[in-house]
């Protein structure tokens, strides 16, 4: 069991530590740009979700990992990175906004998908290999980044400008 609680303990130490990040450098500095210049970097981030293909790769990852975990986990990636990728090139058009949405709302759903496949299939830390700091470094820092998108999105674009002016 030590090992299920060291992995828990990261994601937990990698929440509180990215919250804090976040919180004193990444919102400040998001939250004074108009929405799709506040998307922007969050979006390119979220484009390395290419990384979550690790799952599949023999030799990353236990032959024990379970197959529905790892194929769910790497095809939402894809396809949120994919999104990412599409809202980021078309932010500057009139669905690009819709675009940042769909990503947004797949992106979460797809780390939520993530935690109950692994529940459910009984993931253990020692399966994810090499890939263990998929969950534990990376994840955080994207659950929050939804966040910050969510917020963004929700935001009315006057509420930026004005910031932005310092109004």
């Amino acid at each position: 069991m030590l090992p299920q609680l060291l992995f828990f303990a990261s994601i937990a130490f990698s929440l509180i530590a990215w919250g804090i990040v976040t919180a004193r450098y990444i919102w400040p500095a998001l939250r004074i740009r108009p929405r799709p210049e506040a998307l922007r970097p969050l979006l390119t981030l979220h484009s390395f979700r290419f990384i979550g293909l690790a799952f599949l790769v023999p030799g990353v990852v236990s032959p024990n990992l379970p197959s529905a975990f790892a194929r769910s986990a790497a095809f939402g990636d894809i396809i949120a990175a994919t999104l990412a990728l599409l809202a980021l090139l078309s932010l500057r058009s009139g669905f690009g906004l819709v675009i940042a949405w769909i990503f947004n709302l797949w992106g979460s759903a797809d780390i939520l998908n993530a935690f109950y496949q692994a529940n459910h299939a009984g993931l253990l830390a020692g399966q994810l290999g090499a890939a263990y700091f998929i969950p534990t470094l990376f994840v955080p820092l994207l659950l929050i980044t939804h966040g910050l998108a969510f917020r963004s999105l929700l935001q009315r674009q006057n509420e930026s400008a004005m910031k932005e002016s310092g109004i």
